[in-house]
């Protein structure tokens, strides 16, 4: 076994944690998902609010990585220091199975790819061959994970420097608005709110991570550095097919549309090229996240919110009991998009509708400390700017349910109300009372009564997935 020194990492390592987990599948299908619902400018205003949000978000996980250094894995940490063990846990579950239904995504994606020859087989092999190698250790996984996101990042590089060099005025003009797009602005933005959620997933993978950071503040600041270096990346590769193609000709491109952007301007090898980036990518993303959902799923376990047998490690650190729940989970729900019409835009709408609670729990948990100067006899000259940061980031939060929709919001219910059985089972294994207050059984009701609703609504088509 290695020594406990070893299994320590860097702010590069941390840093590319970050970066990894954010640079997956999303990137790649950015061009269409927007081009669909706006223009450049739209795409402007929605990268504005969305920067500024993920970035006030960002903020707080670095002031409470700072303030509250003995919260690990700081997801759903914070929302049981803020709000109690019933909200802590669902905001575990919650992170916890969104990140399984974002892996999927993946995927998903790699079958859009390659084409009818990928079966669901094919992804089930590669889910427990990724399985397997991660069992092997952590750190070992983390190196992998270094080198993937190094390499991944190139080919949408080359990407961004071919298209600006095609770069055409008049055609990015007559795109600016939309074109022949109807609906407001506004409505052309709120629909690109659950895309930005979802590219922006993996910007707490530093925070989830900090019990193995060498050094505590390299937790925040691989946080900002991530951000800074994909948001960069995320605005350039939205930006910039809106000068070479019309908006309609890149909202009717098959996924990935970075693919078939590039081979537009360049020809067929560009989308070979930008194929085998987002193959690298979508497989390095999978490995961060993987990484991710069992460490949320160990540490609730450790700390008592999660069934004990979730808090098991093998010889090499690797909480095995949690990696094999979620390799199962993952496996199940590959096996349920054969039936789905558009398999990646449910995913990843789904995937960003279950993270909203737990960014939420975050936010206010932040908003909460500022407003009770909770550790503000250390650097009392940060509480006013940190009131503010969190005040946005618990709005945009906020307005992100909003911009989701009621489809999601009562399918995330779906899998919030059965997903409470864990925390049953957490709670009778150490002989407390399920519910402690009034509070917790009103989230249970309403988390119910929009399950019921949500099995209603596609029982009888009323949504459909």
């Amino acid at each position: 076994m290695a020594p406990e020194q070893t299994q320590k990492l860097s702010l590069f390592a941390l840093t590319t944690m970050v970066v990894g987990g954010m640079v997956g599948a999303g990137i790649f299908s950015l061009p269409r998902t927007f081009a669909s619902a706006t223009g450049p400018m739209g795409a402007v205003i929605a990268w504005i609010i969305a920067g500024t949000g993920m970035y006030m978000l960002a903020r707080v996980f670095q002031s409470l990585a700072e303030r509250k250094p003995d919260l690990d894995a700081g997801v759903f940490a914070y929302a049981k220091a803020g709000f109690g063990d019933y909200p802590g846990f669902l905001s575990a579950f919650g992170y916890w199975i969104g990140s399984c239904i974002g892996n999927v995504s993946y995927w998903v994606l790699i079958k859009s790819t390659l084409g009818a020859f990928f079966p669901i087989l094919v992804a089930s092999i590669g889910i427990w061959l990724f399985h397997f190698m991660i069992l092997r250790g952590t750190q070992q996984a983390a190196v992998i994970n270094s080198i993937v996101t190094v390499a991944k990042v190139v080919p949408i590089l080359v990407f961004i420097v071919l298209l600006i060099f095609a770069f055409k005025l008049d055609l990015f003009s007559a795109n600016l608005y939309g074109g022949d797009l109807t609906g407001s602005v506004f409505e052309q933005v709120r629909a690109t709110m659950l895309v930005t959620v979802f590219v922006f997933l993996g910007i707490e993978g530093a925070s989830v991570y900090s019990r193995f950071a060498k050094e505590r503040s390299d937790v925040g600041r691989a946080t900002i550095l991530g951000f800074i270096i994909v948001t960069s990346l995320m605005v350039l590769v939205t930006l910039l097919p809106y000068a070479v193609m019309q908006r309609a000709d890149i909202a009717g491109m098959r996924q990935p549309s970075m693919a078939t952007v590039l081979e537009a301007v360049v020809g067929h090898w560009g989308a070979v090229f930008v194929s085998i980036g987002l193959l690298v990518s979508v497989l390095g993303a999978y490995l961060a996240w993987s990484l991710i959902c069992a460490e949320v799923l160990f540490t609730a376990a450790k700390t008592r919110d999660m069934p004990a047998v979730f808090a098991r490690e093998n010889k090499n650190k690797v909480p095995v009991a949690a990696l094999w729940a979620t390799n199962i989970v993952v496996q199940l729900i590959v096996i349920t998009t054969y039936w789905s019409r558009d398999a990646f835009a449910l995913m990843l709408n789904l995937t960003s509708a279950m993270a909203l609670i737990p960014f939420l729990f975050v936010a206010a948990y932040g908003l909460m400390l500022t407003n009770r100067r909770e550790t503000y006899d250390v650097r009392p000259q940060e509480r006013n700017r940190d009131l503010i940061i969190a005040a946005i980031a618990t709005l945009y939060t906020i307005f992100l349910l909003y911009a989701g929709g009621m489809k999601f919001i009562v399918l995330s219910a779906v899998l919030y109300a059965p997903g409470t059985a864990l925390y049953f089972w957490a709670r009778r294994e150490q002989g407390k009372p399920v519910f402690t207050n009034v509070w917790d059984w009103v989230i249970f009701i309403v988390a119910v009564i929009g399950a019921v609703v949500g099995i209603y609504w596609l029982a009888t088509g009323y949504i459909t997935i």
